[in-house]
């Protein structure tokens, strides 16, 4: 039934893919997530993830690691030729002080929403503070973002929406250390244990994994000996490599693949080559689609009652919340310093187009089994609600961001009617 179902939304999808992209604008993770609904046990019950693994949790922070790894991989790789050592002023803006903006709004709206104490509200705050590599990749390529949105912006939130990712790991564990420890001793912890291990050897692996990916494949390429289907999927399989080695070695295998899409493509030569086989846009469709195709049938949506605090209101007050002054202020306010970012409108775009998604199903999962693995006593409702709580904010994500373009050209449009009626 599943394959017979995934396959035919995206055959089907992709018959009209022209209209429903380039003339409706419609977000394909948008109908993809709301397909999954109708076909998910909420609705038809055509589909139950539940029914597949005894631990449905496992299988969704695995699904969502890969399509994260391959996502961040492929976004280091479209990026130009030395991004990052050329921007790194932006983006290190961008990473520390507006990410920990990010991550310390979220918290308080978090906390005050549904009644959790601050600590606790930063293991939330954590799971949906990075921009989304995923959802940020359905907005920034395409009819409208070629047209409206200028090269250099798209590539500074591509840049930080693959970075960020990996990033979630400090904040999430800096309230886990917190709850686990306290104090000083949880600080230490989480210095040396996180950005030293998890951050630093991510990137020392992932810089030299791309190094040694780009001179090996220069080789094989000049000496004839890899074919072109090899070739254009290298990136992809290097991804797959690196979770494997990251998973073993216990360190960030998100933001080492990042780290390692960069270094692949350091001097230009895989990304010129690739650019025009739309390898990337093709296994970006895929996966966008569907993940978030899964995604709509595991919403849990019978855990929203009055029992766990997560009552309707609370739940439409804390998304509106997120979606607005998550990011938006902090982006407003400090777009004079980000280079990339040149114009008031440009920093309201890139304000408002920081997506929640995958990244934040991910953290969630992890932040139970954190907490599950250690036995914390001190989590509260974390464990109960986590989940919950970021699967009704990501659902609120994709609507709005992908219901944004569609208004703001609709608008566009009955402007033009009006003034064209009025003269």
């Amino acid at each position: 039934v599943v394959p017979g179902l995934v396959g035919g939304f995206i055959f089907a999808l992709g018959l009209c893919s022209l209209i429903a992209k380039e003339r409706l604008f419609l977000s394909e993770t948008l109908l993809a997530m709301v397909y999954g609904i109708i076909v998910g046990p909420q609705v038809l019950n055509w589909v139950d993830p539940g029914e597949w693994s005894s631990d449905e949790f496992q299988l969704t922070q695995e699904f969502s690691r890969y399509a994260l790894a391959i996502e961040v991989m492929i976004a280091g790789v479209t990026l130009p030729k030395k991004y990052l050592l050329k921007e790194w002023r932006s983006m290190l803006l961008l990473l520390l002080p507006i990410m920990t903006v990010m991550w310390l709004v979220s918290s308080a709206i978090i906390k005050l929403t549904f009644d959790l104490t601050f600590i606790h509200a930063l293991a939330i705050g954590a799971c949906v503070a990075p921009t989304d590599p995923v959802l940020a990749n359905a907005i920034l390529k395409g009819k409208f973002a070629e047209s409206h949105v200028p090269l250099r912006l798209r590539n500074v939130l591509t840049a930080e929406s693959g970075a960020n990712d990996g990033l979630g790991y400090p904040f999430l564990f800096f309230a886990l250390y917190i709850m686990r420890l306290g104090g000083g001793k949880a600080v230490g912890t989480w210095m040396y244990s996180t950005w030293l291990y998890q951050v630093a050897l991510s990137v020392v692996v992932g810089t030299v994994a791309g190094y040694i990916g780009r001179k090996a494949l220069r080789h094989a390429e000049t000496a004839g000996w890899v074919d072109k289907e090899s070739f254009l999927s290298s990136s992809i399989t290097l991804a797959l490599l690196l979770v494997g080695v990251c998973t073993i070695v216990g360190t960030d295998d998100i933001l080492c693949c990042f780290v390692a899409g960069n270094s692949f493509t350091w001097d230009d030569w895989f990304r010129v080559e690739t650019e025009d086989t739309g390898l990337q846009e093709t296994v970006n469709g895929l996966l966008s689609m569907m993940f978030f195709m899964y995604f709509g049938t595991i919403i849990p949506w019978h855990e929203y009652n009055v029992a766990n605090m997560l009552e309707p209101w609370r739940i439409f007050v804390s998304v509106l919340l997120i979606m607005v002054l998550r990011r938006l202020p902090i982006l407003m306010a400090t777009y004079r310093l980000i280079s990339a970012v040149r114009t008031w409108q440009e920093a309201l775009f890139a304000g408002w187009f920081g997506p929640i998604g995958v990244s934040a199903v991910f953290y969630s999962i992890e932040t139970i089994k954190q907490m599950d693995e250690h036995e914390d006593s001190h989590g509260g409702r974390v464990p109960q609600i986590v989940y919950p709580i970021v699967c009704i904010i990501v659902f609120g994500s994709v609507i709005v961001h992908g219901v944004t373009i569609p208004l703001i050209l609709m608008g566009k449009r009955v402007k033009t009617t009006l003034s064209v009626s009025a003269s």
